[in-house]
Order: C-alpha cells, then structure tokens, then sequence
C-alpha cells in the first residue's frame, strides 16, 4: 500500500518541482483556500497556541497572524519540493548567507573549530540546509527522524542531501558525532521540537510553560563544539537571508540550562518579529511541567 501511495503521488510532487515560481505560488495560493478556507487544517490547534502565545493581542490580530501563517505553511511544503530539481544558482539566489553570517562560519573553518549548529522551525530550514552545503567549509550533518513510509522517507532524503548535506538520524546522533570528529563539520539541531515531560528542560516560552529538548545542550557541553544559532528570515514571498551569531564558544564552561535558555530566548525573539513564519500548527504545548522538574529547577 506505501508504494501504491508513492507512485500515485510522485509524479505530482516532480510536476509540482518543475513549476516556475509563478506558476509555484499560484498553485499555492489555492492550496490555501483549500487547506485554510474549506478544510480548516488544525485550525484549532493554531488559533490557541496563538492566543496563549500573543495574549496582548487582539482576535483581529491573531486571525491575521493566522491566515498568514497559513499561505506560509503552503508557499513552505510547496518550495520544499523545489528542492528536488532547483539548480544551484537559483537556489542561491533564493536562499542567502547575509555577509555577516558566512563571515562567521568562515572564520570559525578557519580556526578548523567544528559546530553545533542551532535552528528552529522558523522560515525555510530546509532551503537553508541547502544554501549552507553549498557555501561553507564545513560538513553539514542534519539531525533526522526516518520517517515510517520508506518510500516517503528516501525521497525526503534525497531532497536534503542533494547538494551535499548528510543525515543523521536523531538515535545515532552522538554516536555519529563522535565518529565524524577528525573533519571539519557543523550538526544541525532543530531544537523546538516537544520532548517527553519527564526529561526535558523546562523554561518559559512565549508567556507559556515549554520542555525543551536536553540532547542539543547535552551533546555540545560534552564534544564541546561552538555553539551557533541560525535565523532564516523571509525577506520576501520566495526570498530567505540566513543570521548566524555565536552563542557560546566553550560550552564545556556552561551551567545545566544555559545553552537550552539562550537558543530558546533567541528563537523567541525572532518569531515575535515574524510570527506567520514559524511552525504554529505544531503541539508544541501538548505537556505539562512534571511536579519533579518544578522542584528540581527551583533547587539548582
């Protein structure tokens, strides 16, 4: 049955790829309607993370937000299959290095320091996957979860390691870290995922009670990599320019929660400035801070 699905829907997905982007969000623009308008995707869902997340808001505002982030979440699926057949150049001229950001990462391959590269769910992240494979020294490595179609799966990991990008899936992470420590290589973390309750880092984000993954904090305290954050702004519908800035260059020195509290406040700060552009249809808020983390916080 996976491979029926696939090959019903691969020939579309390749159409979808060959568009020109006019043509691209045109088809978008009525994925919209559809999903937006008619469907009501998660509507719910996006609406009370909005409301929880922008109290000071109006409904008038959150609806906008709302109806925003939802011609994004299309113009994003749809430019994601771009990736299958766009050649190198358009890609660049899509999805940029701003100056100060390449200057960063080509100064860190130049004291040959390795990476740990930190992102959200906020522009387009796989374009920047792209851009960056492309346009710097180091390795990039992608922290993945397969996913459960293996049809599905391998054509997802053909879109992200067509311009050189490697996987590495979420299990393996410290593992293939450690193995790959001889070359020069940036591990990129998507770290606002929702962990399990009971070992997360607990913090408060965006006015709400968040867990937030440990591993990204974990793994660059112990191989003691730099830790840099990454923003991929959306400059125009179609355009994204890549932010970099480090966050900590001895990660070793951190205190428990540092790290987790310094990228997250980062992101936090970037989707208050374009709000339509990060992942609201997520559950990101799906668990409630155990007893135990309370106190355990509270202590250290």
């Amino acid at each position: 049955m996976q491979a029926i699905v696939y090959y019903l829907v691969l020939p579309f997905i390749y159409l979808v790829s060959l568009l020109p982007f006019g043509a691209l969000y045109a088809v978008s623009d009525f994925m919209y309607v559809v999903l937006y308008k008619l469907l009501g995707y998660r509507k719910e869902v996006v609406l009370t993370n909005l409301r929880k997340s922008f109290p000071e808001k109006t409904e008038k505002e959150i609806e906008q937000i709302a109806s925003d982030y939802y011609k994004y979440l299309c113009d994003l699926f749809l430019e994601t299959f771009k990736t299958l057949t766009v050649d190198k150049k358009t890609m660049l001229k899509h999805c940029y290095f701003s100056p100060q950001a390449l200057k960063v990462f080509n100064d860190l391959a130049a004291e040959n320091k390795s990476v740990v590269l930190v992102m959200g769910h906020f522009g387009n992240w796989e374009w920047a996957g792209n851009t960056f494979s492309m346009q710097c020294k180091h390795q990039l490595y992608v922290i993945y979860h397969p996913i459960r179609n293996k049809y599905f799966d391998w054509l997802v990991y053909k879109m992200r390691t067509r311009f050189g990008t490697k996987l590495i899936a979420m299990k393996d992470t410290f593992r293939e870290m450690l193995e790959n420590r001889a070359e020069l290589n940036a591990t990129a973390f998507i770290a606002d995922q929702t962990p399990g309750p009971e070992n997360a880092y607990w913090t408060e984000f965006l006015n709400q009670d968040t867990p937030v993954f440990k591993g990204t904090e974990l793994i660059a305290r112990k191989i003691n990599y730099v830790v840099v954050y990454a923003k991929v702004k959306r400059i125009k519908r179609g355009y994204y320019e890549i932010f970099a800035e480090v966050l900590h260059d001895n990660p070793k020195s951190t205190t428990d929660g540092e790290l987790s509290e310094m990228h997250t406040k980062k992101l936090e700060q970037d989707i208050k400035e374009q709000p339509e552009i990060w992942l609201w249809s997520h559950r990101r808020w799906k668990h409630t801070r155990p007893v135990s983390t309370v106190k355990e916080q509270v202590t250290a």
